[in-house]
């Protein structure tokens, strides 16, 4: 059975979180303060979490970073603040998700549940050992999925690994943030393209020698993006 830890202060939002996700099958823990939220993320073993920002103790912005500086499980963030700048934030610390309260506790089990397959399809993936992408010194290794640029190692996200193999393995063709949205985020209707913009910019910032004339993504404005080789 997966295991979920949401992180949230608010006692009764939690609870209904916990009853709808049991529902549908996982197992669910609750921790209502951010630094005992982040000690149990960092020292148990858990499938997603559900971090809350405005926290005691510790904010989830600080949470969400140190929980990807050692691990690369779902993180989906949930706040009452509606700016982009804060969606921004925390998708550029390496969340996967941002929903604004309130939102429907069947919204929350759907990304959820797309999140968490998506994640087992990619940890028991059973692709050969030689599935290399080579281009112009940048080195995606599928199977590992890990990223060279000139013989260094860069370290990157779930979903950013996800959106550069994607389109390392689909080269010069152009694809729209919708299109790129359905594809990485497995949904149709639910999120916000605002995320495909902040990964490609994440993705840029660690493979791109320089990020203001990319060569590999390219912008194509008015369309999308495609991988140059």
């Amino acid at each position: 059975m997966s295991k979920i830890l949401i992180i949230e202060d608010e006692e009764a939002i939690a609870e209904l979180e916990k009853d709808y996700l049991e529902l549908s099958g996982f197992e669910v823990e609750i921790e209502g303060s951010g630094d005992t939220g982040l000690a149990r993320a960092l020292s148990e073993n858990f499938d997603l979490y559900i971090l809350d920002l405005m926290l005691p103790k510790v904010d989830g912005y600080e949470i969400c970073r140190q929980i990807r500086a050692e691990k690369n499980t779902p993180i989906i963030m949930v706040s009452a603040k509606k700016d982009d700048i804060d969606k921004i934030r925390g998708l550029g610390l390496g969340a996967d998700d941002y929903m604004t309260k309130p939102f429907s506790p069947s919204e929350l089990v759907a990304r959820v549940k797309a999140h968490m397959s998506r994640y087992e399809r990619l940890v028991n993936s059973s692709a050969p050992a030689n599935d290399m992408i080579e281009v112009r010194g940048l080195k995606i290794d599928i199977t590992a999925r890990r990223v060279w640029v000139n013989d260094e190692e860069k370290f990157l996200t779930t979903k950013e690994f996800d959106l550069l193999a994607f389109l390392a393995s689909n080269p010069n063709k152009v694809y729209s943030k919708q299109d790129l949205f359905r594809e990485i985020w497995a949904q149709e209707s639910v999120g916000d393209i605002t995320t495909v913009t902040v990964h490609i910019k994440k993705i840029r910032e660690k493979i791109e020698l320089n990020t203001a004339k990319p060569q590999y993504i390219e912008t194509i404005w008015g369309v999308g993006y495609r991988f140059k080789i």
